[in-house]
């Protein structure tokens, strides 16, 4: 079979959301080059073909993508000319960071007590 991407694709794990038609769907990111990437969903699925936009939490990015092909649960997409739309992160960075803060505290807290202070 002849590869016509015209980026090399990195094959990666990412957790995904393919929003369509006001409805959105859970995937798995399995490769991503700057110009499409590769979506397998947990099951068949129905999406359609002219537009949908793909939100990759990890890379803190959403794309308006048109499929290029699928297969069963397996979905090639191409990334739209327009530029990438940038949503929040997860607050998952901030609350560990806050987490090991307070961890650091009640360790000190620990430590004052059993030297009786």
């Amino acid at each position: 079979m002849q590869d016509r991407r015209r980026t090399p694709r990195n094959k990666v794990i990412y957790g995904g959301l393919a929003e369509a038609d006001g409805t959105s769907r859970e995937c798995v990111v399995r490769n991503l080059s700057e110009t499409g990437a590769s979506i397998e969903f947990r099951n068949d699925i129905r999406l359609p073909r002219e537009q949908l936009l793909l939100k990759i939490a990890r890379k803190g990015r959403a794309f308006a993508a048109r499929i290029v092909w699928w297969r069963d649960n397996f979905v090639g997409v191409a990334f739209n000319a327009e530029p990438f739309v940038s949503y929040p992160r997860s607050d998952l960075e901030e609350r560990l960071r806050r987490s090991e803060k307070k961890k650091r505290e009640l360790q000190r807290r620990i430590r004052e007590l059993i030297d009786g202070g």
